[in-house]
């Protein structure tokens, strides 16, 4: 699944009185899904924090220093 193809629904919030009433709701839907969607879901978290929407992105080259200690 690629961050581009996701849509966010603006019709599916909801307010709530507090922060731990909106946390046993959230634990509520994920424990609801299934662990592929669960996964799913991950990856469009992960590909949105570091900005990249291929999983295969190029990643930083490697650099090998030989140090000698005298």
């Amino acid at each position: 699944m690629n961050l581009n193809d996701v849509k966010l629904d603006k019709t599916a919030i909801q307010v709530y009185s507090s922060f731990e009433e909106a946390d046993e709701d959230d634990r509520k839907y994920w424990q609801s899904r299934t662990p592929n969607e669960r996964l799913e879901a991950l990856e469009l978290m992960r590909q949105s924090a570091y900005g990249y929407t291929e999983p295969t992105a190029k990643r930083l080259q490697r650099v090998l220093e030989i140090v000698s200690f005298p």
